[in-house]
């Protein structure tokens, strides 16, 4: 494994990381369908279901620092914000009884939906 030191900068779902000396990203990891684990101290890693061979290795300077990544990436996925819609919104309404999302002219077809998709 190659160390190098890399700057990183979440962006929604992406994790992108820069050379320490240039201003335009190297490269991007796209969030999805990934694991993030605590690997040892100060180190967290990120691996991707299709690729679970290659893992990305991450060293921050602290503990608390690395705490901190892996709770903000494991919040970055869209299936999470959507599991997070989903329970908000049914939280709402089962509070006011009115569905959050009506006032927004969401059709009752493009809203998300708990369970599988109909196929």
């Amino acid at each position: 494994a190659v160390l190098k030191k890399r700057l990183v900068k979440l962006v929604v779902n992406f994790l992108f990381y820069f050379r320490t000396d240039e201003a335009e990203p190297i490269g991007a990891l796209l969030l999805e369908h990934c694991r993030i684990a605590k690997e040892e101290e100060n180190v967290f890693s990120i691996s991707f279901i299709e690729e679970p061979e290659r893992k990305y290795c991450f060293e921050c300077d602290s503990e608390e620092q690395c705490q901190e990544w892996i709770e903000a990436l494991k919040r970055a996925s869209y299936e999470f914000m959507r599991r997070s819609l989903i329970f908000y919104r049914n939280e709402i309404q089962k509070m006011t009884g009115k569905d959050p999302l009506e006032q927004y002219g969401i059709s009752e077809e493009a809203r998300f939906q708990l369970g599988t998709r109909k196929q």
